[in-house]
């Protein structure tokens, strides 16, 4: 009996001291207590190692050439531009109209082509302009209104940024017979007279000297040696014209010796506004100063879309061996214009 006394007791002791480790650990845990992890360490299976040899590449930055193709390109330095423009009016009326008015036809063209080739220290430019408007009325035939050939060729080599020395060759005339329709007294003429032809009167100018480019789209020559062949071909001119363009009577042609400027500016004014201006200034050496000449060509055109435009276009000259007074013409036109590129 007493036996199980002892073995009764030695349990409950048992019991006891195991609940209370509980109720401290419980107690510890509850509170946030830290846990050794030195003791779990000392219980941690490590895993095998992989039986399966893995081999480690260490990571290195090096510097590596790529080839590069450049593309097959070509420089050129030639900058050539192309403009046609064709211009048409019409207007009709019946014979019995009370406003009155005469039927007619219209037809302007122009054709401009303009090469530079800009390589330093060389600067080449020609430059072609053919215009030619005919118009007819009813009842008075075909009239020319408006006829020119102008070639312009120009080569120099740069002395500065802005200055350059060249040499140029310039051809003018006409395509076909001018006519005057009216007398000299004023009246109308049934018969008009013819005053000028193709090659009547001709000009080749050619000049040396100084150009100065301070911008793209301005230069002004000064061609302090320039000589200047007047050419009528057509020894019945003078009859009508008695000047004879300057050439004497009874020959075909005549050489000046003279000083020449010549101003040019092809700019954009505005997005769709273009203006082509020239200027030229004549002296001749062996001539009195009532014998310089002045002349200003000008086209002012204003693009409506990619083909339509309106063109303005004037010519004011004096020169006394044509006239003793100043001469000029204008003209406004609605039509269709193309320039590529």
């Amino acid at each position: 009996m007493i036996k199980y006394s002892f073995v009764t007791l030695f349990l409950l002791i048992s019991f006891s001291i195991a609940f209370a480790q509980d109720q401290k650990s419980d107690t510890l845990i509850n509170a946030g207590a830290k846990i050794d992890t030195n003791l779990l360490n000392k219980f941690r299976i490590e895993p095998p190692k992989n039986p399966i040899p893995v081999n480690f590449i260490p990571f290195q930055i090096k510097q590596q050439f790529i080839p590069v193709v450049l593309p097959n390109y070509k420089i050129s330095y030639w900058h050539k531009s192309v403009l046609f423009g064709l211009n048409f009016n019409q207007s009709a009326f019946t014979n019995n109209y009370s406003a009155g008015g005469v039927s007619s036809i219209a037809l302007g063209t122009n054709f401009d082509f303009k090469a530079e080739y800009n390589k330093q220290p060389l600067d080449y430019t020609t430059e072609l302009n053919l215009v030619y408007g005919i118009s007819r009325n009813k009842g008075q035939g075909s009239r020319k209104t408006n006829d020119r050939i102008f070639l312009d060729n120009k080569i120099g080599t740069q002395l500065s940024k802005k200055w350059l020395f060249f040499g140029s060759l310039t051809f003018e005339s006409q395509f076909s017979k001018g006519y005057n329709y009216t007398n000299p007294d004023g009246s109308n003429a049934n018969n008009p007279y013819i005053i000028s032809n193709f090659m009547s009167p001709g000009y080749f100018t050619e000049s040396v000297g100084v150009e100065y480019k301070p911008v793209k789209y301005f230069d002004l020559r000064l061609g302090t040696g320039t000589a200047r062949q007047t050419l009528v071909l057509d020894t019945t001119i003078y009859h009508n014209s008695p000047s004879n363009y300057g050439v004497p009577i009874g020959h075909t042609f005549k050489n000046e010796l003279a000083f020449q400027a010549v101003a040019t500016i092809d700019k954009d004014l505005m997005k769709n506004i273009h203006l082509n201006a020239r200027y030229a200034l004549f002296i001749p050496y062996q001539q009195p100063l009532a014998y310089i000449s002045n002349r200003i060509d000008a086209v002012l055109t204003a693009k409506v879309n990619r083909l339509i435009a309106v063109t303005i276009n004037g010519t004011f000259l004096y020169d006394k061996n044509t006239s003793t007074t100043v001469q000029g013409t204008e003209g406004l036109a609605l039509g269709v214009i193309y320039k590529f590129p």
